[in-house]
């Protein structure tokens, strides 16, 4: 557990439960096929039963990390950082992003959405979940809404989404991994009769890369 002067530090966003960061390419959604630093934040309680990074939920297991390191660290690699989690709004993103605009670097995040809104962002990524749904406010600055499909009921879900995100948010439905064999081909089916949807693939699954 966090304690004292190092939970004050990560309840201001000063510090953060770092999981992991890498450089690697991005596999999914808009901006797939493009150099970037990933930042993991530890911390999730959304919870699905899918979910390809579970270890990230306890952000006790993550060591507080102070962000001026973090964003040393990023800025050594690229100009193009995405932060996920976990889920990164768990955290104030604002300190961090901060610094990360100070330095001209073009700042993404991947989000359920599940919590109030922080930080400066140049891309957000919305993938929300049934158990424990996006806030109001995000939907009006998603520039993506990716929902990731397990089952026929998933599609529903997805419809009931983008009905809430803006008019210029770009719509992807993604295969749950474990199940793309059977879904590709209904998502497959479903975009090409509802075509203002896309398909989105993990392509650095396929890559071989983190």
């Amino acid at each position: 557990m966090i304690t004292g002067d190092t939970k004050v530090l990560v309840d201001k966003g000063i510090m953060l439960p770092l999981m992991e960061e890498f450089y690697t390419i991005q596999g999914e959604g808009f901006h797939k096929g493009t150099a970037a630093y990933f930042i993991r934040i530890g911390g999730c309680d959304v919870g699905c039963h899918w979910c390809d990074v579970k270890e990230s939920w306890d952000a006790s297991l993550h060591p507080p990390t102070h962000i001026g390191k973090i964003v040393e660290n990023a800025v050594s690699y690229s100009d193009t950082i995405v932060i996920t989690g976990g889920e990164p709004l768990t955290w104030d993103m604002g300190p961090i992003t901060s610094l990360l605009k100070d330095k001209e670097c073009q700042v993404h995040i991947e989000t359920s959405g599940a919590y109030k809104l922080s930080g400066q962002w140049d891309w957000i990524c919305l993938s929300p979940k049934k158990i424990k749904l996006p806030t109001e406010e995000i939907y009006a600055v998603a520039n993506e809404l990716k929902v990731i499909v397990y089952n026929l009921h998933d599609l529903k879900f997805a419809e009931e989404q983008a009905a809430k995100v803006n008019k210029d948010c770009i719509l992807y439905l993604q295969p749950e991994w474990s199940k793309r064999d059977s879904v590709i081909p209904i998502i497959v089916d479903y975009v090409m009769k509802n075509p203002k949807w896309k398909v989105s693939l993990q392509t650095h699954k396929y890559l071989n890369i983190p």
